[in-house]
């Protein structure tokens, strides 16, 4: 299909995310009439009445890439027996659409309850014990592929777009002079435990492998550790049972302080993309690119 590679560049609006939505399930012989918009973040997230299927919107044509390795990653992961999410198989995908990759994935009935720092821990310890198979082409961790993408789109100041720039650019002088002890292997790259779902069965499911990766396990222990030790977003019980579920506490690591500066500065520009959709959006941003000027200023960020 034809791209329209100018309205990728003009906005990634929910207006936009569903006209998109719509034509791709028209494509796939979907009904996307009446779709519940679920999520708008890095990617728009719907419900389908008419199917229980979720359709992925990415922001465009530069994430086509990443959206192929998705449903490669959910086909590994799945065939491997592994709990994880999972893409509708008869359908080809990702499609394009007006310039704006479209995945389609089943959708997981949730239980009862949420899913726990311990099974976080546990799900992470197992998948970083998996063989990744000849064939599976993977990326090493990028902390910094969509930073600068986002900095030059976000609809912020230009004072606050001069700073994180420069804030970039330090970030990477200290990413370069990092050491790693531990071996390569598979990372999910955004590990934090909205990125569990527990069915209606009451098995816990691995989601959202759009940063999945070929790296160091720390990436991976990097988000719970910041959302603790940083953010004080998890009780030290709940924090005590994921790093006693996945065997290492990476606060003990020397390398921790740069992952900190990394996580912190990602979970801001995540959140800057949105500040016009939504209020509470723009007030967290305006929280958050605030301690980001002062390293020692409080984390007082509100779960996203």
């Amino acid at each position: 299909m034809a791209v329209d590679a100018a309205r990728s560049d003009e906005g990634f609006t929910s207006a936009t995310a569903t006209r998109v939505m719509v034509a791709a399930c028209r494509a796939a012989g979907l009904d996307g009439n009446g779709a519940e918009l679920i999520r708008l973040g890095e990617n728009a997230l719907f419900r389908l009445v008419s199917v229980p299927v979720i359709v992925r919107v990415a922001r465009g044509r530069e994430w086509l890439s990443t959206a192929r390795k998705e449903v490669a990653v959910s086909r590994w992961l799945v065939g491997e027996g592994f709990s994880a999410a999972r893409i509708v198989e008869d359908l080809e995908q990702p499609l394009l659409i007006d310039g704006y990759p479209v995945t389609f994935w089943h959708q997981i009935v949730e239980g009862g309850r949420k899913p726990d720092y311990g099974e976080l821990g546990a799900v992470l310890r197992d998948l970083h014990t998996l063989t990744i198979p000849a064939g599976l082409e993977l990326p090493r961790f990028q902390p910094f592929d969509k930073q600068e993408l986002r900095i030059d789109r976000a609809q912020i100041p230009e004072d606050d777009r001069s700073f994180l720039r420069k804030r970039w650019r330090e970030l990477q002088d200290r990413y370069a002079e990092l050491r790693f002890e531990t071996a390569r292997g598979p990372v999910h790259g955004d590990a934090h435990v909205q990125n569990l779902m527990v069915d209606d069965r009451g098995q816990v499911i691995l989601i959202d492998f759009e940063a999945f990766c070929y790296d160091h396990p720390e990436w991976d222990l990097m988000v719970t550790a910041v959302e603790h030790h940083s953010l004080g977003w998890q009780s030290d019980e709940q924090y005590a049972d994921f790093v006693s579920a996945y065997g290492r506490d990476l606060y003990d690591w020397p390398g921790y302080e740069t992952l900190r500066g990394l996580q912190e500065f990602g979970m801001t520009t995540w959140l800057m993309q949105n500040i016009r959709e939504n209020e509470r959006a723009a007030a967290e941003y305006c929280r958050r690119i605030a301690a980001l000027r002062d390293d020692a200023a409080p984390r007082d960020w509100l779960p996203w």
